[in-house]
């Protein structure tokens, strides 16, 4: 029954995220929340130990659905991690669009001004969708019992929480005014589609492959900038930590 019921506990853990993040003032103090770099800690562990080994079963599927078939598919190799790259790379494309186009600062708050921005809803909508996968692939894991559901749950949590800060810090009052909600509503949107909508298998692996390069990306964008002051210590204690519980769960 739990398993049942969890995913769309979650799925509300997601939404309210986006909703009341920005109540958190510590998590937006300069230099850099312990909190949010021991969040992309667990979201890089949760990627390295348990998604990227999960990739290599999808690649197993990948190579035993093409096996024997002609075209250009057959002949790649490493689907899954080539799907992965491209998650990687369509994230760092997005965010250097947003931020070579970011709006101006309002001359009186300081913070930037609530206009319509397109690269700003190119964004926000990337980020909507992104949403809307890690929401669907809540009903479709590997692992579909209760502690892959927990361990899945946990660090996407931690993950969206990072995404939320960031793009708040990126986007000011246009984002908690109107890009918020939007990214609020996607979870659901994700896991009403995973409900009704069941994709070939071999979809499931290429989305769980492009979520894997995206988190990595996300993760990365956050903890690199010499702006952020990321905290080292938190980073690497939050990795090795989840890293050092999934495989003792596992």
């Amino acid at each position: 029954m739990i398993e049942k019921i969890l995913p769309l506990v979650i799925v509300f853990v997601f939404a309210a995220i986006h909703l009341f993040g920005w109540r958190i003032r510590s998590l937006q103090a300069q230099p850099r929340s312990r909190w949010l770099s021991l969040g992309g800690g667990v979201s890089v562990a949760y990627v390295f130990v348990h998604l990227l080994p999960e990739l290599a079963s999808h690649q197993g599927r990948f190579e035993e659905i093409v096996d024997g078939q002609a075209g250009l598919i057959a002949e790649i190799e490493s689907h899954t991690y080539l799907i992965a790259l491209l998650g990687l790379v369509v994230f760092y494309g997005l965010d250097r669009l947003a931020l070579r186009t970011k709006p101006e600062a309002d001359t009186a708050s300081g913070s930037p001004s609530l206009q319509d921005d397109g690269a700003f809803w190119l964004h926000l909508w990337s980020f909507a969708l992104y949403n809307s996968l890690i929401a669907y692939l809540l009903l479709h894991r590997e692992e579909d019992d209760l502690r892959g559901l927990i361990i899945y749950g946990f660090a996407m949590s931690l993950h969206f929480l990072v995404n939320d800060q960031g793009l708040r810090h990126s986007h000011g009052a246009l984002y908690d005014h109107r890009g918020r909600w939007l990214l609020a509503v996607s979870p659901f949107l994700g896991f009403g589609l995973g409900i009704f909508v069941t994709i070939p298998e071999l979809a499931i692996s290429a989305l769980f492959a492009f979520l894997a390069g995206s988190i990595v990306m996300n993760v990365i964008k956050e903890e690199l900038p010499k702006e952020r002051d990321s905290r080292f210590l938190a980073f690497v204690s939050g990795a090795l930590g989840y890293a050092a519980l999934l495989l003792a769960t596992g």
